[in-house]
C-alpha cells in the first residue's frame, strides 16, 4: 500500500507543478523520437488559456532552423532553442518543457502508439492499421491514437523516475 501512496502523491504534485506554471507561462510537452536522431516529433502547449498542438517541422527560429531538427542544430542547449522557437515563431515564452521520450509514450499509451500515430497521419505512406485507419493532421492522429489506445495514469510517475519524462526549466 506504501507504493501506491507515493505514486498518488508524484502524479498530484506532477499535476500541481503543472497548473502553477501555467499561470505565468505555456508549459510545451514534446514527444522526442529517440530512434531517430533525438528530433522533436510532436509537441503540445498547455497554458491558463488552453490547449493547442505545436508542429514542429513548421516551428522556425529566426534562422528557419526548425523545432524537429533541434537537437542536431543545437545540441548544447536544444531546450533553450526550443524556447527561442516559440519566441519567435508564437511569440509565447515557455520556461518549463517535459519531453517525453518513445519508450515512455509506448508505456503509457501502449505499445502500438507510435505506429498508431503514423499509420493516422500517413507518416511515410503509412496506409493504416487495425486500431486506425486514414490520414490527418499530426495534432490529430496523436489525439486519436492517445484517446483510442487510452492511459495508463501509474506508469507516469514511473516513468519521471525512470528518466523516460524529463523536466527542462528553460
Amino acid at each position: 500500500m506504501e507504493k501506491i501512496h507515493i505514486i498518488i502523491i508524484a502524479v498530484i504534485a506532477v499535476i500541481f507543478m503543472f497548473l502553477l506554471a501555467t499561470i505565468h507561462s505555456p508549459v510545451m510537452v514534446i514527444a522526442e523520437d529517440t530512434e531517430e536522431y533525438g528530433g522533436v516529433d510532436m509537441a503540445a502547449e498547455f497554458s491558463i488559456r488552453g490547449f493547442s498542438w505545436v508542429y514542429p517541422g513548421s516551428s522556425v527560429n529566426e534562422y528557419g532552423q526548425t523545432m524537429h531538427n533541434v537537437h542536431a542544430d543545437h545540441p548544447e542547449d536544444p531546450y533553450g532553442a526550443i524556447k527561442n522557437i516559440m519566441e519567435y515563431t508564437y511569440n509565447e515564452s515557455p520556461f518549463v518543457i517535459i519531453s517525453v521520450n518513445n519508450f515512455a509514450a509506448q508505456t503509457i499509451f501502449g505499445g502500438s502508439i507510435v505506429d498508431d500515430i503514423r499509420a493516422n497521419d500517413g507518416y511515410f505512406g503509412y496506409s493504416g492499421n487495425s486500431n486506425v485507419q486514414g490520414t490527418m493532421s499530426r495534432g490529430d492522429a496523436v489525439g486519436v491514437a492517445m484517446l483510442q489506445n487510452g492511459i495508463n495514469v501509474p506508469m507516469v510517475p514511473i516513468q519521471i523516475l525512470l528518466g523516460n519524462i524529463q523536466f527542462h526549466f528553460v
